[in-house]
C-alpha cells in the first residue's frame, strides 16, 4: 500500500493493521516516507488515536527498527524502570543498584535532560572517565558482571523513534498518547526486558500536569506494554515539588551516594525509590507481595549492597574506583555557593517546580538548545519542601553557580517560584498504582 493511503486511512479515523503500520515505520526508517508525510500520519493519529493494538504494533515495529538486546543468557530476571521526567528526579541511580542488589539485571539506557526535567544521562556524565555511551560489547559485560548499567542510547536502538520523535517535535504532535507510549516502549522493548515498570509525574512540574490525563497515559503504556509482550506496572507519583532536595547534575550525584551510604536519606524522595524498586521485583517475578518486596529492597540499601554495585558500576564504565568512598574529591564544583533566604515567616506552601528546572536550565545545568554544552557543576541543592516551616532569612536553597550575574538570575527565579504562607495540606507521593 502507498504510504499516502496508509495516512488517509488514519485520517479518516479506520483502523491500521500490523503490516500497514510496519510499512509506515520502515518509511520512517529508510525515508522512504517524507517529513511531510511522516507529519501528516502523526497529526492523523493525535487526531484520531489508535485502538490498542494499532499502538502495539507501532511499538514493535519501532523496537525492530534497530538493534534488539537479548539476556536470555543471564541467570536473572531483567527489569527496568522509566520516568516520564521530573525536577530532582534522580531515582534511577539509587533504585539501578538496589533492585540488582535483589537479583535482577538492570540494563538501563536513558536519556538527557529535556527542557525542565533533567536527565539520567547527564547526572551520570559528572563523574570523571563515567563512559555514558558505551558499545554493545562493553554494556553487556557490565550488565553481566555488575548486574546494572546506566547508559545512553545508541544509534542503532529504535532508529525509526529518532526520526519519528523530532518531526513530532515541530508540529505539535508530541501529546499524542499513542504516539509518547509507543516511543517509550519501543525503546525499552529492544532493551530486551523482561518487565518493566514506569514512573508516570503528574502536577506542575511534569510534562503532564493534570493527573487525569496521566493516569491515561499510565493505563495506556502498561496496557500496551501487555499487548506487546511486555509485564508492565505503573506509579503515579507526585511532581509539585522537586523530588530530591537537589537539582542539577553533579549535585543530583552527590544527593545519590549520600542516599545510598546512608548519610542523608529524605523520606519523600525514599518512598518513591524503594515503591518502584519493590514493583520492579514483582513485576520480575522474584516478590509475589508487594510488602515483602519492598522490605526486600529497603534490606540491601540498608546494608550496604545497593552502595557497593553502584561503585562497581561507575568504575566498570570508566570511572574512578574509589567513587563512593571520595565522590567530593571527584565532582566539579561551581564557583560560588549563595543561600537563597525566605522573605519572611511562615510555611513553604506552593512551589512553581517547573520555573526550579529553568532555573538550573538558565544556571547552565539544562539545554536551551540540543547543541549547548551542560555545565556539571551547577545547580540547586537545600531545596525547602512543601510544608517546611521557615522563619523570615532562613535559607529555603543554595545556589551553585560560576559567576555572581548567574546566581543573582538564580536567586530572583526561586524566590519567584517560592510561595510562604499557610501550612498546606499533605498529599501522598505515591498516588496510584497501574498494575
Amino acid at each position: 500500500m502507498l504510504i499516502a493511503e496508509i495516512i488517509r486511512k488514519k485520517r479518516d479515523a479506520q483502523v491500521l493493521n500490523s503490516d500497514e503500520i510496519a510499512q509506515m515505520v520502515r518509511g520512517i526508517s529508510d525515508e522512504g516516507a517524507s517529513d511531510a508525510q511522516v507529519a501528516a500520519f502523526a497529526m492523523a493519529v493525535l487526531l484520531n488515536g489508535m485502538e490498542r493494538q494499532e499502538a502495539a504494533a507501532l511499538t514493535l515495529a519501532m523496537r525492530d527498527s534497530g538493534d534488539v538486546f537479548d539476556w536470555s543468557d543471564l541467570p536473572g530476571p531483567v527489569v527496568d524502570k522509566h520516568s516520564t521526567g521530573g525536577v530532582g528526579d534522580n531515582v534511577s541511580l539509587m533504585l539501578a543498584p538496589i533492585v540488582a542488589a535483589c537479583g535482577c539485571y538492570v540494563p538501563m539506557i536513558s536519556g538527557r535532560g529535556l527542557g525542565h526535567t533533567g536527565g539520567t544521562l547527564d547526572k551520570m556524565e559528572s563523574i570523571p572517565g563515567y563512559v555514558a555511551t558505551p558499545d554493545n560489547s562493553l554494556f553487556s559485560k557490565v550488565v553481566n558482571q555488575v548486574g546494572c548499567a546506566i547508559i545512553g542510547q545508541t544509534s542503532h536502538l529504535a532508529p525509526a523513534d529518532k526520526r519519528f520523535y523530532g518531526i513530532r517535535d515541530v508540529t505539535a504532535t508530541v501529546e499524542s498518547i499513542p504516539l509518547i507510549t509507543a516511543s517509550i516502549l519501543s525503546k525499552k522493548l529492544a532493551a530486551g526486558l523482561g518487565s518493566l515498570v514506569m514512573d508516570v509525574k503528574f502536577g506542575n512540574g511534569a510534562f503532564m500536569s493534570d493527573f487525569d490525563k496521566a493516569r491515561d497515559l499510565a493505563v495506556s503504556i502498561t496496557g500496551v506494554a501487555r499487548a506487546a509482550g511486555l509485564p508492565c506496572h505503573a506509579l503515579l507519583t507526585d511532581m509539585n515539588q522537586p523530588l530530591a532536595d537537589a537539582a542539577g547534575n553533579a549535585v543530583e550525584v552527590v544527593n545519590a551516594v549520600e542516599f545510598l551510604t546512608g548519610a542523608r536519606r529524605e523520606t519523600r524522595l525514599a518512598e518513591v525509590v524503594i515503591a518502584l524498586c519493590g514493583e520492579m521485583l514483582v513485576t520480575a517475578g522474584l516478590q509475589s507481595d508487594r510488602l515483602k518486596a519492598v522490605e526486600t529492597a529497603m534490606a540491601a540499601l540498608e546494608d550496604g549492597r545497593a552502595a557497593e554495585r553502584f561503585g562497581q558500576m561507575v568504575t566498570a564504565l570508566g570511572g574512578p574506583s574509589d567513587f563512593v568512598e571520595n565522590y567530593a574529591a571527584h565532582l566539579p564544583e561551581a564557583a560560588l555557593q549563595r543561600d537563597i533566604l525566605a522573605p519572611h515567616t511562615g510555611f513553604v506552601n506552593a512551589i512553581d517546580t517547573r520555573d526550579i528546572g529553568l532555573a538550573v536550565v538558565e544556571l547552565g545545568g539544562g539545554r536551551r538548545i540540543s547543541s549547548d554544552k551542560v555545565n556539571p557543576a551547577v545547580g540547586l541543592t537545600r531545596l525547602a519542601p512543601l510544608g517546611a516551616k521557615v522563619e523570615k532569612g532562613d535559607p529555603i536553597a543554595v545556589v551553585h553557580a560560576d559567576s555572581k550575574d548567574a546566581a543573582d538570575l538564580a536567586q530572583a527565579q526561586l524566590l519567584a517560584a517560592y510561595s510562604i504562607g499557610d501550612r498546606p495540606e499533605a498529599q501522598p507521593v505515591v498516588r496510584d498504582i497501574i498494575d
